[in-house]
């Protein structure tokens, strides 16, 4: 039975990323613009426009351009760069993408090290003493920082540490051998931003499915027999609680790879989201459409494995009658 959940799941998410790749590649067809006309710049003509869109490719039927595009994405071809954009017009897409997934990968892992954790314990306290003012307190918190925008959150963060205090850059500027206390002082200011705007999430998420879990049968004659609250959450609904839990961590994490497009506009952080915007800003539709698969495929990754999270963690799901 597993394994056919798992196979289900599986196939589910492949017709779910070639639906994807057939919207991303209609959606960057549709973009204003010519890139043949975007790299001639003023020494473009009808004659040399046309010359260029043919060398490129971009003359062909979108059928035919779709289904190249698709069979070198399989087999890990995801073009040349058609802008200029990086070392210049020819560049791989694979050797400009490199430093920027780096960049964006440390940079979700560091924010995923300090806020799962964090936001799991104030959940879990929050459900451990509901209807008081700790509790109360929390709630209030973290739903008016789940209200914020989150440029709102990083201008005030730049405000108060960098503007204000001094204590931190409100630019980050990598040159490549930053380790240590440097390379955490050097990326605080995003870090901070974004460990506020996950974590508040996270902690909603933990203490409402944790108080849903204790109000089941078994819970309750637990509380009846005597057994502390804190031995209850920790060893019974903890466990049972755990799905809905990966589900949202999981989608916080997808985001930190491709939806902080502001956050790292703001501190001008070389990764993925920034790297997407400049090719949409230079037509250059194959590096778009390297970066929206990237995101796109993130995301499917992370919910296949939340929902594998949450059939080994519920036997009903492993089981069913």
């Amino acid at each position: 039975m597993l394994w056919r959940a798992l196979l289900g799941r599986l196939g589910i998410s492949l017709v779910t990323l070639w639906i994807v790749s057939v919207l991303i590649f209609i959606g960057t067809n549709l973009l204003p613009g010519d890139v043949a006309q975007i790299i001639l710049g003023q020494m473009a003509t009808p004659e040399s426009t046309a010359a260029l869109r043919a060398k490129l490719g971009l003359d062909k039927p979108p059928i035919q351009q779709y289904l190249v595009w698709l069979q070198n994405v399989a087999m890990g071809d995801l073009g040349i760069s058609k802008a200029g954009l990086g070392a210049g017009l020819g560049t791989p897409i694979v050797e400009m993408l490199g430093p920027r997934v780096f960049n964006t990968a440390r940079l979700t892992l560091l924010v995923a090290v300090v806020a799962i954790p964090f936001s799991l314990f104030l959940g879990l306290i929050a459900a451990m003493h509901p209807g008081t003012r700790l509790d109360r307190s929390i709630t209030f918190a973290t739903l008016n920082l789940i209200s914020v925008p989150d440029f709102l959150v990083a201008t005030a963060l730049v405000l108060i540490f960098a503007v204000g205090l001094g204590w931190l850059p409100s630019i980050v500027y990598l040159r490549g051998d930053e380790t240590g206390w440097v390379l955490i002082k050097t990326l605080a200011m995003p870090m901070l931003t974004l460990v506020i705007l996950v974590s508040s999430q996270i902690i909603r998420m933990t203490r409402a499915t944790v108080l849903n879990v204790m109000s089941s049968p078994y819970i309750e004659m637990a509380i009846l027999k005597g057994v502390p609250r804190k031995r209850i959450i920790l060893r019974h609904a903890l466990f049972n609680a755990v799905g809905p839990i990966v589900n949202v961590i999981a989608l916080n994490l997808a985001w930190l790879v491709g939806g902080v497009v502001v956050v790292e506009q703001i501190f001008s952080y070389p990764g993925l989201a920034k790297l997407m915007i400049e090719a949409v800003l230079m037509r250059d539709m194959p590096l778009v459409q390297a970066c929206a698969m990237i995101f796109c495929t993130t995301y499917i990754v992370l919910i296949f494995i939340a929902d594998m999270a949450t059939i080994l963690s519920n036997p009903r799901l492993r089981h069913p009658k």
